[in-house]
């Protein structure tokens, strides 16, 4: 019979963060898939565990996805795990559970720490709705689509930084986002975990000052229902009743309803509507 995939969240820092069920799976597998093997058998030696492991990483990801699900259609059952976290959360075993899929191979998850969950739960800002970006492209124009995306996303934000890159990535946020509320937190789970609820540009200021180090996570405020309201009166109040139609209909909405979606931007009647566009052509 054919194996199974086991993704096994571990610690993001500290060690007893680590499930019962994940120690109990690690020491029961035959294979351990592992993002940096250097990095992973200190975990495994702390908790005794004598699994085999192997490499894989975002450069061997394709190739050593095929040999997993190889070992795994042959019977054996494998665990992957990432430096820390949970496997394929902005992560290469994205790739492997995809392919797993592709081949009928089946796939479990062993939940555990994640450390945008982490960051998100105890940021202070609005948990119900959150968008997850990770790390920031490094290419430039890539960067600025996503961080114009952002602009206007009323979801909480959750972004990845390197210390070398976090006073960079402030900038471009504070020049895209404006001056938002942001959670800035470091060393998560660990003993000298730090949080700092503030803005953007007192954040900036504070790390101008003193020296980044260690791995951040940056919770933002979205942007509100308000404020993004009044933006968009603002663009159609710019435009014609007649233009604000052409909008609508360019787009293949019918006559009537592009009516009802150009009163409701506005905040007006379909009548006043219909009366304003006969005037426009009288």
């Amino acid at each position: 019979m054919a194996g199974k995939l086991y993704l096994c969240a571990t610690p993001i820092g500290n060690l007893e963060d680590i499930t019962y069920r994940v120690l109990k799976t690690l020491k029961e597998v035959d294979l351990i898939a592992a993002e940096d093997t250097r990095n992973s058998i200190k975990l495994l030696n702390h908790f005794e565990i004598k699994t085999p492991m192997t490499s894989y990483h975002e450069y061997n990801k394709i190739e050593k996805s095929y040999q997993i699900v190889e070992k795994i259609k042959q019977g054996q059952n494998i665990a992957l795990i990432s430096d820390a976290g949970t496997p394929s959360i902005s992560d290469p075993g994205e790739e492997l559970v995809r392919i797993c899929y592709e081949e009928g191979v089946e796939v479990t998850s062993l939940p555990g720490p994640a450390a945008c969950i982490t960051a998100l739960t105890i940021s202070g800002l609005q948990t119900r709705r959150f968008a997850f970006e990770a790390f920031l492209p490094r290419d430039k124009k890539e960067r600025l689509d996503i961080l114009k995306d952002l602009e206007r996303e009323t979801r909480t934000i959750i972004l990845y930084e390197a210390p070398h890159h976090l006073i960079r990535t402030l900038e471009d946020l504070w020049e895209t986002l404006g001056n938002r509320r942001i959670c800035v937190c470091r060393e998560l789970t660990k003993r000298f975990e730090e949080k700092k609820l503030s803005t953007i540009s007192d954040v900036l200021s504070f790390y101008k000052d003193n020296e980044p180090r260690g791995e951040y996570v940056l919770v933002i405020e979205g942007k509100s229902f308000d404020e993004l309201k009044k933006e968009e009166q603002e663009i159609w109040q710019k435009m014609s009743i007649r233009e604000h139609m052409a909008f609508y209909e360019q787009k293949g909405v019918g006559h009537k309803e592009s009516m009802k979606l150009v009163a409701k931007d506005r905040g007006i009647s379909k009548r006043d509507v219909y009366q304003s566009i006969l005037t426009e052509t009288t």
